[in-house]
């Protein structure tokens, strides 16, 4: 499960437009200061930035600043990142794996409706009573950012 999904952190999708709170540009300055996000490269540096994000999350929602708040989701995107790259997707039948990437992004079915077509098509490859075309994989792994072989 991705840092995303496990802390429950937003992840904002480009083309999504939301009204972010005004933050103060010299308090997160300090904020990033002490943090020092960063590109993950090595286990040491995701460490680090999961124990912030984690010291991040104990706060109650209610006291996390507007500067806090968007710390909070560059380091879920820098983790979940890091993570797409070096922590390999569990080997599964293609429709499991539909169903495992759907729960790891907090997406519903409704989601893929655009993508494979019709809502009954939806179903019934999650269901497992209908194979994913070569076609559709394409698509799928388009949508999730994921290699086309998880799902054929």
């Amino acid at each position: 499960m991705s840092t995303v999904a496990r802390f429950g952190v937003q992840s904002t999708r480009p083309g999504t437009a939301q009204k972010l709170p005004r933050i103060n540009p010299s308090k997160y300055g300090r904020l990033l200061e002490r943090a020092a996000p960063m590109v993950i490269e090595t286990d040491v540096e995701y460490e680090r930035m999961l124990a912030r994000l984690e010291q991040l999350m104990e706060k109650d929602d209610a006291s996390i600043s507007p500067e806090e708040g968007r710390l909070l989701k560059l380091l879920a995107v820098l983790l979940e990142e890091y993570e797409d790259r070096n922590i390999p997707l569990p080997a599964a039948k293609p429709d499991k794996m539909l169903r495992h990437l759907l729960a790891e992004k907090g997406l519903k079915k409704s989601d893929l409706w655009p993508v494979l077509g019709s809502k009954s098509r939806v179903s019934e490859i999650i269901a497992g009573s209908r194979s994913i075309s070569k076609s559709q994989a394409k698509k799928l792994a388009a949508f999730f950012h994921v290699p086309v072989e998880l799902f054929i």
